[in-house]
């Protein structure tokens, strides 16, 4: 990620929908990048070039995926960019099945495969699990952090 990419990400830090959605388009944005370099003429560059940018990928897909276990855990509502990010994951996982197989990214290739299903399973059954917990917790619909309260009256005096 680019130094205003993380900015970007911190910022959102205490804002879980808009985290996730941030980091929903920074995945788009390098997916498109892998997009274009497989139609650039085959050369030892681009296969690098290539190799770089689905570790890149997968690296991020990863750090969401940590992300939506944090969110989670706290029972942040974050289902309005589940849904995004549910609909987002079948083209990534397009992309990278479309790549031709060469040796010099095949491996970062498969792991980014197996990334972007995971990345996916865990989105679809998070956001069954929201609807599930919301449909039960309406007082909590919404929410930012469930430990919000818990630290507000934790604060030292």
């Amino acid at each position: 990620m680019t130094e205003a990419e993380i900015e970007q990400v911190r910022e959102s830090s205490v804002f879980p929908d808009q985290r996730i959605r941030l980091y929903t388009k920074f995945v788009d944005e390098h997916a498109a990048r892998i997009k274009d370099l497989t139609s650039r003429p085959k050369s030892g560059q681009r296969v690098i070039k290539l190799d770089n940018a689905i570790q890149d990928l997968t690296s991020l897909m990863d750090e969401l995926g940590s992300n939506l276990d944090m969110y989670s855990d706290r029972h942040s509502d974050i289902r309005k960019a589940l849904k995004s990010l549910t609909e987002a994951t079948p083209r990534w996982i397009a992309i990278l099945r479309a790549l031709p197989g060469e040796s010099g990214f095949d491996l970062a290739r498969k792991e980014a495969i197996e990334s972007s299903e995971e990345l996916s399973d865990q989105t679809t059954r998070l956001l069954r699990e929201q609807e599930d917990y919301f449909a039960t917790h309406k007082d909590e619909k919404g929410q930012e952090r469930e430990d919000s309260a818990a630290e507000a009256t934790q604060k030292p005096r």
